[in-house]
């Protein structure tokens, strides 16, 4: 037994002297190559140890698909980026007046109590700089210009003074008083980077199409229900906790809502608005409501009850109305009914013939 073990040992110990000896056999012949090509100026690449010479399954010359750049987005200066200076603190105070009109202005306003209760900021989101939350970017470029509505030529005060007496259904600061200057000041800085007959990505309100039929005030009563009731309350009240000079959410109709002549009463306007911002945490590029339900929703809001005001010197020429102006006379035989809840695409049509 002990001689058959050596005997395995000797042979075992034989072959492992094989392959060594072979082993080192290769590596001679590998380096004489190697020196052959150096002195023969051949250029020579060793695999690298740290390299796995393993081969993939990918072709050599795999397709590269092009990196399609991602389109740039309008965005509104810093406000941090603002010095500590007169004209600076002016347009830090715009902005707070913006974004908390109610405190300073609302019914029970530290400066002034000439509004409803609302911010500019409820249809301005991010005090005006969120994209596609109508915001202030095109001011500054586009102000003074002519305007439909009122047909005349109107700088950013008669703007201003638009959305306090119509959004915030009040009375504007004057002109000259500090706050009008400060908000003015504020909204022209939003949009200092915008060129003249540029309409940068993300400004106003993003394009939806039109329905082939009318808005339903009815379906639209059961998106409100669904998805914008919990923060506006049952009756389009809003929320606004007691002691509270600010709403948490506004309300959308009723004595402390926008009136009819705002902005937002256009139905196409409303739906717009929602399909890109509403319910919160909707974005343009992840909205929470389709298009049939923004203009839905839109027709509903609209149906409901809210202060009136003066409009008969609004649209001096008729033939200037948007589709969409909810209240007559027009210069086409379509019906009040349909210029406010559509199908509009008849009066479109029509308006090109």
């Amino acid at each position: 037994m002990k001689l058959n073990q050596e005997n395995e040992e000797v042979g075992f110990l034989l072959k492992i002297s094989n392959v060594v000896g072979l082993s080192a056999i290769a590596v001679i012949l590998m380096l004489g190559i190697v020196v052959f090509l150096e002195l023969s100026g051949t250029e020579v690449s060793l695999p690298s140890l740290t390299e796995s010479t393993t081969p993939t399954t990918a072709p050599a010359t795999a397709p590269t698909v092009p990196t399609q750049p991602a389109e740039t987005m309008w965005r509104a200066p810093d406000l941090a980026s603002l010095p500590a200076t007169p004209e600076a603190d002016q347009i830090r105070y715009g902005r707070e007046l913006v974004a908390h009109t109610a405190q300073y202005l609302g019914p029970e306003g530290s400066v002034l109590q000439i509004a409803n209760g609302m911010n500019c900021q409820n249809c301005h989101l991010d005090a005006g700089t969120k994209p596609f939350g109508n915001n202030y970017s095109l001011v500054a470029s586009t102000y003074p210009k002519f305007r439909g509505r009122s047909g005349t030529e109107e700088d950013v005060v008669k703007r201003v003074t638009d959305c306090f007496e119509r959004s915030l259904n009040g009375e504007a600061p004057k002109p000259e008083s500090k706050e009008m200057q400060a908000m003015v000041a504020y909204i022209k800085w939003v949009g200092q980077d915008v060129q003249k007959d540029e309409t940068p990505n993300g400004a106003g309100l993003i394009d939806i199409e039109y329905l082939d039929r009318a808005a339903s005030p009815e379906l639209g009563k059961a998106v409100y229900v669904q998805k914008c009731q919990v923060c506006h309350g049952d009756n389009g009240q809003g929320m606004k906790p007691v002691g509270n000079t600010e709403y948490i959410y506004p309300p959308l109709w009723g004595d402390d809502s926008y009136n009819a002549g705002a902005g937002l009463y256009r139905v196409s306007t409303f739906a717009r608005y929602v399909k890109a911002n509403m319910p919160l945490g909707a974005t343009h590029d992840s909205p929470m409501l389709t298009d049939e339900e923004s203009w839905d929703l839109a027709a509903y809001v609209n149906s409901m009850p809210r202060p009136k005001k003066d409009l008969s010197k609004d649209w001096p020429d008729i033939s200037k109305k948007p589709v969409d102006h909810p209240f007559g006379p027009y210069s086409d035989s379509f019906s009040e009914e349909q210029h406010k809840y559509g199908p509009y695409k008849p009066i479109i049509e029509a308006r090109k013939k």
